[in-house]
């Protein structure tokens, strides 16, 4: 299974990205905390360059916290300044303008050098659809100056927020790359909500989802679902979760699609618990699997 997904707008904000970086002191590049290494775009280095960059692990209240640790520890030996936090909640947002003033000192100070008068950092904001980026603004602007949406590709045009931190914030659509070559790349980021429910089979994307959590998180499967044993195949246990929550069509069989919804709608609002999806040490071994 390889995506094909790259709309016209997405191509666009890469050749934008790349004209605004001349006027950008900062990147923030935010990350799911669920999926940092699924979601961040194998593009990111290339457009970015060498401007200095804050990693942001969002929706850490979805994810387990144990990993997210251990994610943290894999930005920062590859030194890149990482934060978790949670743009929903506001939880982390504080310590973001202290980071970007850490990060932009140097450039901060070479103006003031050259007797230039001192002006608010420029950070531009990159991530993939649906990661949280609109969120992340309105809680630094302290307003709502970005639309927001349970649904990736919101943003379609940049866009310039002054917030009250000595910050001004560069917002574009988020940036997809244009295939995924990688099936379970593809099946993690429909999982979390990243890509459309249209571009792959719902059923498809519940069978995944079912298959990691019995892999990984099986009590918690267990337990939402009332489920005595994780036994049979995996159409079976959503057959079971099915039958349990009475997703039946006429002559009582199953509703696939009906069950794969619940199962992804949970999965995704955080009703299966905090779950993390990846883990460095296995992107490290096999480049995408836990």
């Amino acid at each position: 299974m390889t995506i094909q997904w790259y709309p016209g707008h997405m191509a666009k904000a890469k050749r934008q990205v790349m004209e605004k970086l001349k006027l950008i002191d900062v990147v923030i590049e935010l990350l799911d905390a669920r999926l940092p290494f699924s979601s961040q775009n194998p593009m990111m280095d290339e457009l970015v360059k060498d401007k200095p960059r804050l990693v942001l692990l969002n929706k850490k209240d979805l994810a387990d916290p144990s990993v997210t640790e251990k994610w943290l520890r894999f930005f920062e030996k590859k030194a890149f300044q990482a934060l978790a936090v949670d743009a929903q909640s506001g939880n982390g947002i504080k310590a973001i303008p202290s980071a970007c003033q850490t990060l932009a000192r140097d450039i901060m100070k070479k103006m003031t050098d050259k007797g230039m008068k001192p002006r608010p950092i420029r950070a531009l904001i990159v991530g993939i659809p649906n990661v949280g980026k609109s969120s992340l603004i309105n809680r630094l602007a302290k307003r709502h100056v970005a639309k927001t949406g349970d649904r990736p590709g919101v943003t379609k045009a940049q866009q310039w927020i002054k917030t009250g931190h000595g910050l001004e914030l560069l917002d574009t659509p988020g940036i997809l790359w244009p295939k995924f070559d990688d099936p379970l790349v593809g099946l993690k980021l429909a999982a979390s909500g990243a890509i459309r429910d249209e571009i792959l089979p719902k059923e498809e994307v519940a069978l995944f989802a079912i298959d990691f959590l019995r892999r990984v998180y099986p009590e918690r499967l267990k337990n939402r679902y009332t489920l005595q044993g994780l036994t049979g195949t995996n159409v079976e246990i959503m057959e079971a979760i099915g039958q349990k929550r009475g997703c039946l069509k006429a002559g009582a069989s199953v509703d696939y699609g009906r069950i794969s919804d619940i199962i992804l709608n949970d999965l995704r609002s955080g009703k299966l618990g905090p779950i993390s999806f990846e883990t460095p040490e296995a992107v490290n071994k096999s480049h995408t699997v836990v």
